[in-house]
């Protein structure tokens, strides 16, 4: 009714969903209790999902957050969230409310519409980017992308030196491994080789963030919140690479520096290279 949203059943499986229409970054909710009544919330969890099927939870402090409602059915309760939400759907799920009433929730959404340029991968295809060595700076490098994915193996991007130098970002069993190997392949040289691997599984269809920043021989893996710092051996400079980035897979076979070979199979969301969009490029 006018009052607000009140299920017939009080328990703890209802919710109330939202559909934005597109996807929006959301920064802040605030709860009411129902207009002139003794219904409101005390507690509850906040889903998200782009397809209305696929829900996550939004988590806090490693855990998942459960958000302090009402404590009568007319204050405003306003929580700006920690890190934004980029998703089309919302679910509110009362865990407790008023023990004297029911569930009653008036709420607001706080937020921009997300603009972001998506570009997807059937498993069999690769984008390269082809880059002016004029430009390049020996000093700095820096990838970011997001990307989501059911399957479980594939490559998300890759460069190779003329001498077997090679960097890969894969997905291997859930897992995204960075190998950089800086030495000839004939040497087999262990100290040129670096294997790091963060997060697991990545394969959830949900949206996943990657940074790679390079500074001299300092290179920075992040994956969603999760960093790993380190130094990489020998002479790591990417002017000793091809000008030439691929991201979904290996363009050439035969190639080095695959765990497996495999062609991503999925969805990339904003690539960029050093500031460049790269998906914004191919599309002109």
């Amino acid at each position: 009714g006018a009052g607000g949203w009140s299920p017939l059943v009080s328990n703890r499986y209802q919710w109330l969903q939202i559909d934005l229409g597109e996807r929006a970054e959301i920064t802040a909710v605030a709860t009411q209790g129902g207009y002139g009544s003794s219904d409101w919330v005390t507690s509850y969890l906040l889903m998200f999902s782009d397809s209305g099927r696929n829900w996550k939870q939004y988590r806090q402090e490693e855990s998942i957050w459960a958000f302090s409602g009402n404590t009568n059915a007319d204050s405003v309760v306003h929580y700006k969230l920690q890190h934004s939400i980029k998703a089309r759907f919302l679910r509110f799920v009362p865990l407790d409310w008023n023990p004297n009433g029911r569930i009653g929730m008036r709420i607001e959404v706080y937020g921009c519409m997300y603009r972001s340029e998506v570009v997807g991968f059937d498993g069999k295809s690769c984008l390269i980017y082809t880059f002016n060595q004029k430009l390049m700076s020996g000093l700095k490098d820096v990838i970011s992308l997001k990307f989501k994915t059911m399957q479980s193996d594939g490559i998300l991007l890759h460069r190779e030196g003329q001498n077997g130098d090679h960097i890969t970002l894969e997905l291997f069993k859930g897992k995204l491994s960075l190998l950089i190997n800086l030495g000839d392949d004939k040497t087999h040289s262990s100290n040129a080789q670096i294997n790091v691997t963060l997060g697991s599984l990545l394969d959830d269809q949900h949206w996943h963030s990657v940074l790679i920043e390079h500074f001299n021989n300092q290179v920075n893996f992040t994956v969603d919140k999760h960093t790993h710092h380190f130094h990489a051996k020998g002479e790591f400079n990417y002017l000793d690479l091809d000008y030439e980035l691929s991201f979904g897979g290996i363009p050439v076979p035969g190639k080095s520096g695959a765990l497996t070979r495999r062609n991503f199979h999925g969805c990339f969301e904003n690539i960029y290279y050093n500031g460049v969009n790269i998906i914004d490029l191919a599309r002109k």
